[in-house]
């Protein structure tokens, strides 16, 4: 798969041609009409602000420091009930914290257990350096999540990132509450955090 180009639609209209452009999209809905009317005042600033987005490398969106990554995979026969037995049996207790640049990992069943969702936000600009982590640092257990999935190499094989990047689907759009936290920050401001309220415990 070639390198990801970002489209910017309607990067040169005006806020008035944008909102024009979306009261014709939504002409034939009535809801959707109604709700974009009601929603004017809030979409303008919205579409003042411009593209928050940029390319994480080879497929994905970034903002800021943290990546989106999203792909959807089909299962081999029966790896859909041997996949959900692991993930209970783990009981949400699989932990990627050998790789300190992982925000969330998400794993969904879809279409009557014949394809999986998996999605994850990380830290970094570079799509490929996020995947060396994961393979250099917890490739067995990720070859336990995903042997069960159709065409997997197994995450030592070199190939492994064309089989994800054949079957990652970037985001239309990602919204970050804080773009700027890594992982690490976000670990740095709980400790200040937690210093502080004992320090204000001791002179309260």
């Amino acid at each position: 798969m070639a390198t990801q180009t970002l489209s910017k639609p309607q990067q040169d209209q005006t806020v008035d041609q944008k909102i024009q452009t979306l009261r014709q999209l939504y002409a034939d809905s009535p809801v959707g009409k109604a709700a974009l009317e009601n929603s004017i005042s809030t979409l303008r600033v919205q579409l003042a602000g411009g593209l928050r987005y940029e390319s994480a490398g080879r497929v994905g969106l970034r903002q800021g420091k943290v990546s989106e990554l999203t792909l959807i995979f089909k299962f081999v026969p029966g790896g859909a009930k041997r996949l959900r037995g692991l993930l209970q049996a783990l009981q949400a207790n699989f932990s990627a914290e050998k790789v300190p640049t992982v925000h969330d990992m998400r794993y969904v069943f879809l279409d009557n257990d014949t394809k999986l969702l998996f999605a994850t936000a990380y830290d970094g600009d570079s799509w490929d350096a996020y995947l060396d982590e994961f393979a250099a640092k917890i490739p067995d257990e990720l070859d336990l999540l995903f042997s069960e999935l159709e065409e997997f190499p197994g995450f030592r094989d070199p190939s492994v990132k064309d089989w994800i990047a054949k079957y990652q689907i970037p985001a239309e759009a990602w919204y970050v509450a804080h773009p700027d936290l890594t992982v690490r920050d976000v670990h740095r401001v709980k400790r200040v955090g937690k210093a502080a309220e004992e320090f204000l415990d001791k002179i309260g």
